[in-house]
């Protein structure tokens, strides 16, 4: 009864928890971690630095066909300039020569050029904006034509040289001058791209982790972010870099050495880790992504640092790391001193804390989504009124080009009327009043003759209202073709309608007319210089409920390079101060809101535009 008091139970551990297993085990788990940790965050890191250079590539890519696509009308331009063609017909005549170098001159100025020149079929500098100077450098004028012959006979009109003397980058666009199908003369023009590399350079220089090349069809770099490189061939487009060049006058006087760019590893999106060796041993490591432009075939390529990426890659390791051990000696810790209950709490704690988190930043995210989701619907609106004005602008512009015509058919009545009032008031001095019924009876007819003219004007500016609803789609023909009449009279154009007079469509009919006037204007200006001048406007059977409505003219096409860029806005093949290059934009994007999509292909001759519109109910299938 009164024995000694009992032992207190001492705590023992488990025998496989104080083994050298578990500890291995932890160890495992850890290097587990750190492992996983590493590889996910270095993937996450490639994939986002993959993401700014594809967008990084897409500026400077579309920079440098913009920076060379605004100048290459210019050799076109030249060509058509009265000065050439008399330099080209007289090309022994000083007095041509000084005019045409000149007027070379006043091209230079205006196009920001380094020189325009012309020279005869054989290459000989005939005049140029600098006089008789040298063309490239000290390397004389002998080189250079050389190359511009190769050029033009590979049916190319541009080239690269780089400037013999200070190896800066210059571009070069000519195209040869034909007479009777006979070349009498080339005339081009030299640009610089030496401000678009300073930039880059000056982009480089502020932005350590990211470089540029661009790379021509030879591997050359021509162009760089980094000085040093610039005229050496890049290995990493052949299995060796290239030794012998095609057109080696197209460099400076010097050897084209390798860049040492070796291909070590392929990344998760297809970036390529690339180990470029300096002539001193010493190397740098890059991610290389490329984007091809094939219209000049050059290469843009963007050397990205991924020193930051492994750096946060090591930052995640040792925090998973980190984390993992943490979470196995506290999983030792609990296990060993039994606070289950401890555990439950700061387990409870921490899920109320985290609901908490999660529920405010749901309210947080839900209000940042009402607001963005009220901007986007202010930035649709505003849209729509941007496209409204640009349709109704499109309008002027038409109503402008057709002005002449217009003056011409209201100054015809005018004069009738005139005739008219005098004859009348003699008429009445001579007592002859049935004669001078008849001459107020014509006055009305004439007045409601202009009346009409000036009707279709007044309804062809007024604003559309954008209500869809049944329209006849002969009655839009035949209202584009009331405003275009004094076009297709003046200039001998035979218009072939084939058209139901019966089909309905479903759209805006002002818009539609809009369109119309847009394609048959176009086709009109494509066929002024054939002898055969045929509008043919059909109606086509589409899928489903639709029909396709075809504007085709005999005019002189378009080569499939530029079918491509026609829906781009601003771009446009007539001459200086004929066109703005919106037409077919809004045209094309007017047929988008009627549902349908604006085309273009060759037909038998010219061109043929369709595009395709619902068919209202009670309206007839083609």
């Amino acid at each position: 009864m009164y024995g000694p008091p009992p032992l207190k139970r001492r705590f023992v551990l488990p025998r496989w928890l104080g083994s050298e297993f578990a500890w291995l085990g932890l160890t495992l788990a850890v290097a587990a971690s750190m492992a996983m940790a590493y590889r996910w965050s270095e993937r996450i890191g490639f994939e986002q630095l993959d993401d700014i250079a594809n967008r990084q590539l897409d500026l400077y890519a579309s920079t440098l066909e913009s920076e060379l696509g605004k100048h290459a009308y210019l050799p076109s331009l030249i060509e058509m300039d009265p000065d050439i063609e008399a330099l080209f017909e007289t090309p022994d005549n000083p007095t041509a020569r000084a005019n045409a170098g000149r007027k070379l001159a006043s091209f230079k100025v205006r196009a920001s050029a380094i020189t325009t020149f012309a020279l005869d079929p054989a290459g000989t500098l005939l005049a140029s904006s600098e006089g008789y100077k040298t063309l490239v450098g000290d390397a004389g004028p002998v080189a250079l034509p050389s190359l511009l012959s190769r050029t033009l006979q590979a049916q190319r009109s541009q080239v690269f040289v780089a400037n013999a003397e200070s190896g800066a980058s210059e571009y070069y666009f000519a195209q040869p001058v034909r007479r009777d199908a006979q070349v009498v003369g080339i005339v081009g023009v030299k640009l610089s791209l030496d401000p678009l590399e300073a930039t880059w350079i000056d982009l480089g220089v502020r932005s350590e982790s990211e470089k540029l090349l661009v790379i021509d069809e030879e591997g050359v770099v021509i162009m760089s972010s980094v000085r040093q490189w610039k005229y050496k061939s890049v290995g990493v487009y052949r299995v060796e870099p290239a030794v012998a060049l095609r057109y080696s006058e197209q460099y400076p006087r010097q050897a084209i050495r390798p860049l040492n760019m070796a291909v070590e590893n392929v990344g998760v999106r297809g970036a390529r880790q690339v180990r470029i060796t300096e002539p001193d041993g010493q190397y740098t490591v890059h991610m290389a992504q490329e984007r091809a432009i094939p219209l000049l075939g050059w290469h843009v390529m963007i050397l990205s640092d991924p020193t930051s990426v492994w750096r946060n890659a090591r930052y995640a390791a040792w925090g998973g790391g980190a984390f993992a051990a943490f979470l196995g000696l506290l999983a030792l810790y609990f296990w060993q001193r039994r606070q289950a209950l401890r555990q439950i709490s700061f387990t409870r704690n921490a899920l109320q804390e985290a609901n908490a988190q999660l529920e405010s930043k749901v309210a947080q995210r839900t209000g940042e989504l009402s607001l963005a989701n009220d901007e986007l619907v202010n930035e649709m609106q505003e849209r729509q009124l941007a496209q409204d004005e640009l349709v109704q602008a499109g309008k002027l512009a038409v109503l402008g080009q057709m002005s002449a015509g217009i003056s011409h058919e209201i100054n015809q009545p005018l004069t009738a009327l005139r005739a008219l009032a005098k004859n009348t008031s003699m008429l009445m001095a001579a007592g002859r009043m049935a004669d001078v019924d008849e001459n107020l009876k014509a006055i009305s007819e004439v007045a409601e003759r202009m009346g009409s003219i000036t009707a279709q004007l007044k309804s062809f500016a007024r604003k559309s209202q954008g209500e869809h609803q049944p329209v006849p789609l002969v009655s839009a023909v035949h209202y584009m073709l009331r405003l275009l009449e004094h076009r297709v009279r003046a200039e001998q154009v035979r218009v072939e309608l084939n058209i139901p007079e019966q089909m309905l469509v479903y759209c805006d009919l002002n818009r539609l007319e809009q369109v119309l006037v847009n394609l048959a204007g176009n086709a009109l200006d494509a066929m002024q210089d054939q002898a055969v001048k045929v509008l043919t406007i059909s109606s086509l059977p589409a899928e489903g409920p639709r029909v396709r409505v075809r504007v085709e003219d005999t005019g002189v096409g378009l080569p499939d390079e530029l079918l491509a860029r026609l829906f781009e806005p601003f771009f446009t093949t007539k001459a200086s101060g004929e066109g703005l290059g919106l037409g077919l934009v809004i045209s094309s994007n007017i047929v988008r809101e009627f549902g349908g999509t604006l085309r273009v292909h060759k037909g038998q001759q010219g061109l043929a535009f369709e595009f395709d519109l619902e068919l209202a109910q009670g309206g007839n299938h083609v």
